[in-house]
């Protein structure tokens, strides 16, 4: 049985510039360094940065945090969180994908024309994921959040509509939201349709259907928390229905390779490549090479 890993899963550069830099301050010593939530929506990371002595600390733990460190997370956080960080007297990380900040200016651009033509600013995203908590929270203005078809009933669509999208989320998707607006308004011209889906996250959806294709049973590896796991496990299994999304290596088992002749091992951008590598190890020690 061949066993083979994506060289091309694993973490995103933005998932990649906040461990460098939760692990620079570690190494510095001196203050307790803190990560505001997860720091990557994986479970096995988070445990293996928590040895190297970073906390995870939740939003009603920064008026305690005076003069520790907050790392803010590649997904981003509202201006309310830098201003109770600075009234604790909090030093800031800041961690922010660049991808990321750039849509955070984006929406604030948005609703500032929005407010002048009268329209309502869209995001297309989950509900309570953190960086949608951080776009939706860099104006007082409410943003409206649809997940899908379902939700565009809380759009008025005799107004003007800005649209952009959690950075994560599915091209197609997106675009298809987009078609079903355009029809709906008035004047398709009262439709600004903006795509900030990072491209270094959704070129993967279509290398892991070919990669996916390629093997008798693939393994995706990702942490339960993963919105961009549970989307590109979804892709990998649509592709090939022998496709098993675990968190750990414990989780295999014997039966998912009886009769296979290679397995995939492939992942999330919250996805470590030494995680990835253990999952390789031990299918091959149950019988792969």
């Amino acid at each position: 049985m061949r066993v083979e890993i994506d060289d091309d899963s694993g973490f995103c550069f933005g998932v990649v510039r906040a461990i460098d830099e939760a692990e620079k301050a570690l190494s510095q010593g001196g203050t307790e360094v803190c990560s505001l939530g997860d720091i990557v929506h994986n479970r096995i990371e988070v445990q293996r940065l928590e040895t190297l002595g970073l906390r995870t600390v939740s939003h009603s733990d920064i008026p305690s945090l005076g003069g520790g460190r907050l790392l803010i997370r590649a997904h981003g956080e509202p201006p309310s969180t830098y201003a109770a960080a600075k009234a604790a007297g909090v030093g800031i990380i800041d961690a922010t994908c660049p991808v990321v900040a750039k849509l955070q200016r984006k929406v604030v651009a948005a609703h500032e024309r929005m407010r002048r033509e009268g329209g309502q600013v869209v995001i297309f995203g989950k509900r309570g994921h953190a960086e949608v908590v951080g776009l939706t929270g860099q104006v007082a203005e409410p943003t409206i959040v649809v997940e899908g078809e379902d939700d565009l009933e809380l759009i008025d669509f005799s107004r003007p509509i800005y649209f952009l999208s959690q950075t994560t989320c599915s091209v197609g998707s997106f675009e298809r939201l987009r078609d079903i607006m355009a029809a709906r308004l008035p004047s398709p011209g009262m439709l600004t349709a903006d795509d900030t889906i990072c491209r270094q996250v959704s070129s993967r959806e279509r290398h892991l259907d070919g990669f996916a294709r390629r093997f008798d049973v693939v393994i995706f590896v990702c942490g339960r928390k993963s919105s961009n796991g549970r989307v590109l496990a979804e892709v990998c299994r649509a592709a090939n229905p022998r496709t098993h999304n675990i968190e750990e290596p414990s989780e295999l088992l014997a039966e998912w390779f009886e009769g296979a002749e290679s397995v995939g091992i492939c992942g999330a951008t919250s996805t470590p490549h030494w995680l990835m590598r253990e999952v390789a190890d031990a299918v091959a020690a149950a019988g792969g090479r």
